[in-house]
């Protein structure tokens, strides 16, 4: 169970990042002026839009893709022919890339731009043109940072789509990039440098999306120690884009991830968990998040660096997505050891986390309940979760139709269910019916709920049994009538006895199975079921007959032989010769038959009116071996037959096999068969059939009318089976 607990949680960090569901927020275009960046989960993030949007794509004039080629390409050689450090140049590359940009920001233009070899000339436009004189030095300065900031930006958008992001990194983008970052050490706060450092980080985080190669070549080109030192920036926006290229470039890979560290990036991330602005803190959140996926050493530096009451107390954070990831996060803490369980715990993780199974959120409802799936497997902490009310929300996911969060919340369910004092609380909410009711998805979920149910059945004794047991006495109604039910599937058979009968159990079942409400009934049936398999599996089988003892009988050679008979039947005008001796030890009717006062006890033959031959031959073959092969097409008649003359072991073979052909069409009238000659194993066996099949019977027309007609014998047949003494009881 806990392997599969740790597969869900690679599962949740990888989904956290999978394209599927991120890629499409982390590269739209932010809708707020001046505000330029997305925050989404996992390791994708991006910066996008500018101080100086405006409007393209959708809106723009329409426009002949040969017209836009064109003025691609005129941008592209005005780029390629103004690389120098003139004002003029300078101002003409600004506004080239400017309107590079604001095309690139409408997906559908960036195969164009790349295509009119856009790319090598942004690239060589991330550096700054060799100075002029010092004639000229005045002019550099206008725009100082401004084009390198817009290539970087550019560039930034063209890597949205994957299959450019290595033809921009061949084009040597990534020295320049890095060049980029370290810009912020020249000179400290300055809004130019913010803007051209984020830039910087924000394409390099697109580049190194979901590629693993280009992942290691920022880091070779020495890309993280820089990202790390702007983790300590002044502008918000610019720790935001280092946090989010960071969290890239640490998703599934170890040496990132340790670099990362090593660069002392830890304190300045714990300390932005503690930020107000909602997109610092779930950026942060985000990086710890993967450098602590599969990574347990670095996970017990995090712990260490202080980062588990930060986390904690994102789950009341404003901002979902910050939630998602501290519940993500606090699953992940949670698997490395029994301690840290209970600490997450003692510092009050476990309130929020339960509002959030409760939150519309999804995802929100999948991380929370996985995160308390981790933390129940602590026996300190089970018993805890339950009393702050996690039972019922837990039960609530298992109605989910997302398979993940189903998983989860069965894993929780789990272990809780270790507990004895949370046992009475999941069965008292009816947790057994919906741990049974369950539709799973995936057969790791079946097999985690069938476990539970284990677990609880193993626990009904003790003092978990007298808890129960009162509450089926005292508690509400649809309280004792749930405890009925549980108990019927999880007891054990030896205390049925006191449960059903003692303490009124069976009454509550028959009340149920009584009612008009077909769920009731349903369950009723399935209940009724499992006690009847469990008493029979451990007493005495009355469905079919004991051994012959061979020497009570004459025996074959005897039947219909007139050597030594001294009494004839006239069956259909035929005689048939039997022995009086044989006779009169089968059975009560004969007896009476020859030695009270009736006349065939001196009669030498006598009529047999109402059966026919091959029914009578086969009632004496059995007088006179013990034993006879019933089959279908005879056995009613031959009940009948048997039922009058009392011989009570051809009616239980009888009856026997008339209850294999039991079916929805004639279980009733079997039924009445069985009234009808007091045939009580068949009648049993209708019963059972009935309990059995009552999705198949619920249908028919006749249903609401059977149920009155079996019900006290159905009393009866339970309280017969649950007081009769079993096996270890006969052999004492």
């Amino acid at each position: 169970m806990e392997n599969q607990s740790q597969n869900s949680g690679r599962r949740l960090r990888e989904q956290s990042a999978s394209p599927s569901s991120r890629r499409s927020l982390k590269r739209k275009l932010d809708e707020e002026f001046g505000d330029d960046r997305v925050s989404v989960g996992g390791e994708d993030r991006i910066s996008v839009g500018g101080e100086d949007r405006v409007s393209v794509g959708g809106e723009s004039p329409a426009a002949s893709q040969q017209d836009l080629i064109r003025d691609i390409k005129a941008q592209v050689e005005i780029l390629d022919a103004v690389f120098s450090a003139a004002e003029q140049d300078r101002a003409s590359a600004k506004h080239a890339i400017h309107v590079l940009s604001e095309l690139a920001k409408n997906e559908d233009m960036v195969n164009l731009i790349v295509d009119c070899a856009a790319v090598p000339v942004l690239v060589k436009h991330l550096q700054a043109p060799p100075p002029l004189g010092r004639e000229g030095e005045g002019g550099l300065s206008s725009y100082e940072h401004e084009v390198e900031k817009g290539s970087a930006f550019t560039l930034g958008l063209l890597a949205i789509k994957p299959e450019h992001q290595q033809l921009i990194v061949d084009a040597g983008a990534l020295p320049h990039l890095v060049d980029l970052l370290k810009r912020h050490s020249d000179v400290p706060n300055s809004r130019v440098v913010s803007g051209v450092i984020r830039r910087a980080a924000d394409a390099i985080t697109n580049l190194a999306h979901e590629n693993s190669s280009i992942k290691i070549r920022v880091r070779i080109e020495g890309g993280i120690p820089p990202l790390v030192e702007m983790l300590e920036f002044c502008d918000s926006k610019v720790q935001r884009a280092a946090a989010g290229a960071l969290r890239t470039l640490a998703f599934k890979n170890d040496e990132n991830k340790n670099q990362i560290v090593e660069c002392n990036a830890l304190p300045t991330l714990i300390l932005m968990l503690r930020s107000e602005d909602t997109a610092i803190h779930y950026e942060a959140v985000g990086v710890i998040g993967n450098l602590v996926h599969s990574s347990p050493n670095i996970k017990k530096e995090v712990l260490v660096a202080g980062a588990l009451q930060p986390v904690i107390g994102l789950l009341r954070s404003c901002c979902s997505e910050s939630q998602r990831e501290a519940a993500l996060l606090l699953g992940q803490f949670a698997a490395t050891d029994s301690d840290c369980k209970v600490h997450i715990v003692q510092r009050g993780a476990v309130p929020p986390l339960i509002e959030m199974l409760q939150s519309p959120d999804a995802q929100l409802r999948e991380m929370s309940a996985f995160a308390l799936g981790r933390l129940a497997q602590d026996p300190h902490n089970q018993a805890g979760i339950a009393h702050s009310g996690g039972i019922m929300p837990l039960l609530k996911l298992l109605e989910s139709k997302n398979g993940s969060l189903q998983h989860n919340a069965a894993f929780a369910l789990y272990g809780l269910a270790d507990n004895e004092d949370n046992v009475a609380d999941l069965i008292r909410v009816g947790g057994v019916q919906k741990l049974q009711d369950g539709e799973f998805i995936v057969q790791p979920t079946r097999d985690c709920v069938a476990k539970t149910l284990k677990r609880l059945e193993e626990k009904i004794h003790g003092r978990v049994l007298s808890h129960l047991t009162y509450l089926m006495r005292a508690g509400e109604r649809n309280v004792q009538r749930r405890v009925a039910l549980a108990l019927a599937h999880l007891c054990s058979s030896d205390d049925q006895r006191t449960i059903f009968i003692d303490n009124n159990g069976l009454a509550l079942l028959l009340e149920l199975l009584e009612s008009t409400n077909s769920k009731h009934q349903r369950d009723s049936s399935m209940a009724l079921c499992r006690l009847a398999n469990k008493a029979n599996s451990l007493s005495p089988i009355d469905a079919a007959p004991p051994s012959p003892i061979p020497q009570v009988y004459l025996g074959e050679q005897y039947v219909n032989n007139p050597t030594l008979s001294d009494v004839t039947f006239l069956v259909e005008g035929r005689r048939f010769y039997a022995h009086r001796i044989c006779l009169l030890a089968s059975s009560d009717a004969f007896r009476a038959m020859f030695d009270g006062g009736y006349r065939e006890r001196d009669a030498k033959d006598i009529e047999i009116p109402n059966i026919r031959w091959d029914v009578f031959e086969l009632m004496m073959r059995y007088i006179y071996t013990g034993s006879v092969d019933v089959n279908l097409e005879i056995a009613q008649e031959l009940l009948r037959a048997a039922d009058q003359y009392l011989l009570e072991g051809l009616k239980r073979l009888c009856e026997y096999a008339i209850a294999q052909d039991i079916s929805v069409e004639n279980v009733s009238l079997m039924f009445e068969l069985s009234d009808a000659f007091n045939a009580l194993s068949l009648r049993h066996a209708c019963i059972l059939y009935i309990l059995d099949n009552y999705d198949k019977l619920s249908v028919m027309p006749w249903y609401s009318q059977l149920i009155p007609r079996i019900l006290p014998e159905t009393r009866s047949y339970f309280v017969r089976v649950m007081t009769r003494p079993n096996h270890a009881e006969l052999r004492r």
